[in-house]
């Protein structure tokens, strides 16, 4: 077989994978949505988005489902939101005061990646163990606190891959103007990356509000809404797993519908942070 003739055998195979996972991914994402929508969107009307649990709910009885749309919304912003506090500076002292290969920046990526890929059990177990050696019950509190550890990671690696994208040249430039490496940090380096950051924090939100593993143990159920950082939650994730436990096929129906709306959710803020993304990037030098 010629070169010429091997070559374009090569490109026609890798072109034909390519196809293929293309329509994999798509198929999957539709066979996904499609399910959820199907199965769901019959048993979904106002009165399950507007009305918490009443008696005999997990029987078939009335109610909604209320308290878990706030209840992840107020656990996963919060989660989301103290990961960030914690996050950002520490991807700003990786790509600002470490050096590159410096042994700090190196072990501190390994130490995120390690932590990135533990599974979400371990993190709800690891803060069980810690609730109970300090005495505090399943809540709000303590599910912010365990889905932050695990959103860590997540939001700290995205952004650093970011961050690493600014060129040297741009700090330059900003310390030749008498610019100081928190001046050049906070209005050059996280404005010239503000759209990728937003996106860092959207990948993180998007784990927090879908997980149910880390906060089964930590944030708890309840059917009221949420109250009190010191009082148990609920969550779309745990309600859709208890509605799926039953043999009532009404209340099974109302947990793919509780599917759905989390679905929504994710769509709306993946909108929203493409709408916002584009406004931001206007402050990018291209």
């Amino acid at each position: 077989m010629s070169r010429d003739r091997r070559r374009r055998t090569e490109e026609k195979v890798f072109k034909a994978l390519m196809i293929a996972s293309t329509g994999i991914v798509m198929g999957s994402l539709l066979l996904i949505v499609g399910t959820v929508v199907v199965k769901g969107f019959p048993a979904l009307d106002l009165d399950m988005i507007t009305r918490t649990p009443e008696g005999g709910f997990y029987l078939g009885g009335e109610g909604g489902i209320l308290n878990a749309i706030l209840g992840s919304l107020c656990l996963a912003g919060g989660a989301t939101l103290l990961a960030l506090i914690l996050s950002l500076p520490l991807v700003l002292f990786l790509n600002t005061e470490a050096k590159p290969k410096s042994g700090a920046a190196l072990r501190l990526r390994f130490a995120l990646d390690v932590l990135w890929g533990v599974p979400s059990i371990v993190y709800g177990a690891f803060g069980f163990v810690v609730m109970a050696w300090i005495g505090l019950r399943a809540s709000l509190l303590a599910g912010i606190i365990v889905v932050a550890l695990l959103e860590l990671p997540i939001m700290a690696r995205a952004m650093d891959e970011v961050l690493r994208l600014v060129p040297d040249s741009l700090k330059d430039a900003s310390a030749s103007l008498g610019a100081t490496r928190l001046e050049t940090s906070v209005r050059v380096v996280l404005r010239q990356c503000l759209p990728g950051l937003l996106t860092a924090v959207l990948i993180a939100f998007g784990r927090g509000v879908g997980d149910a593993a880390s906060v089964l143990f930590t944030a708890g159920f309840t059917d009221n809404l949420p109250s009190s950082l010191l009082q148990p939650v609920a969550t779309l994730p745990l309600a859709i797993f208890f509605q799926l436990g039953t043999p009532f096929p009404a209340v099974r129906a109302r947990a793919y519908a509780s599917a759905a709306v989390l679905t929504l959710i994710i769509l709306v803020v993946s909108l929203a942070a493409r709408w916002l993304s584009r406004k931001l990037r206007k402050h990018i030098i291209p």
